[in-house]
């Protein structure tokens, strides 16, 4: 990919992250989606709101891929758990928003570095602990920590 291309990919995202944000208030209020979905929805704005977190927002263009990325991956699994039209239904702007957040995902994810992709995409696993009904979470990587060591490690000489 050239560096223009990039570059203009880069700019469309980060134009994009206003839209996704409205799209996100609007998924929240419609009771047809589950209720974790919409804890899961309002964690992520409020992720993107907060100008402090794995990348300042501060920093520009740069401090915005983060959001952009758990916001595209927050709507994916909210797209894959409720119908698509529920999405399609509270979408404004042109084209077709299942494959925007789609591309948007996977154009965020090529700028961001692996660790805080890693950290964005970990999962926590909610589960009972026996004999008590207090919930025990439980983080799941998605990505493995044995591969990203022997990629740090480089050449052995």
């Amino acid at each position: 990919m050239s560096a223009l291309l990039a570059r203009r990919r880069l700019k469309n995202l980060l134009l994009f992250i206003p839209n996704m944000l409205l799209l996100s208030v609007r998924l929240m209020k419609d009771s047809r989606v589950p209720a974790t979905e919409r804890a899961l929805v309002a964690g992520a704005i409020i992720y993107a709101i907060i100008p402090f977190d794995l990348i300042p927002d501060m920093i520009p263009f740069v401090g915005q891929i983060d959001d952009a990325y758990l916001i595209s991956l927050t709507l994916l699994r909210l797209m894959e758990r409720t119908d698509a039209k529920v999405v399609r239904e509270h979408w404004n702007g042109g084209g077709d928003v299942v494959e925007l957040v789609g591309a948007a995902a996977l154009i965020a994810g090529k700028f961001l570095p692996h660790k805080i992709r890693r950290v964005l995409t970990s999962r926590v696993e909610v589960s009972r602990e026996k004999g008590e009904g207090k919930p025990l979470l439980l983080p799941l990587l998605v990505a493995s920590a044995e591969r990203e060591v022997s990629a740090d490690a480089g050449p052995q000489s």
